[in-house]
C-alpha cells in the first residue's frame, strides 16, 4: 500500500512539471524583404520626348493647303 501511494504522488508531482510549461507558440520565420529599384529618371522623359517628336513630325507633314 505504501508503495502505490509513493507511486501515486511521485506521479502526480511530475504530472504537474510535465504541463507547466504550456504549449509553446510556433516560430515565424519572417519572409525577406525585396526592395525593387527605382527607375531610373531617363525612364520618365522617354514618354514626353517621343511625344513631342510624333507632334513635331507631324506638324512638319502637314501640308500649306496648296497642291504642288
Amino acid at each position: 500500500m505504501k508503495k502505490i501511494v509513493t507511486l501515486a504522488s511521485v506521479l502526480t508531482l511530475t504530472a504537474g512539471a510535465a504541463f507547466a510549461g504550456g504549449m509553446a507558440e510556433p516560430m515565424v520565420e519572417a519572409e525577406p524583404i525585396v526592395i525593387e529599384d527605382a527607375p531610373s529618371s531617363n525612364m520618365g522623359l522617354l514618354i514626353p520626348a517621343l511625344l513631342v517628336l510624333a507632334i513635331a513630325a507631324a506638324a512638319s507633314d502637314s501640308s500649306s493647303g496648296t497642291n504642288d
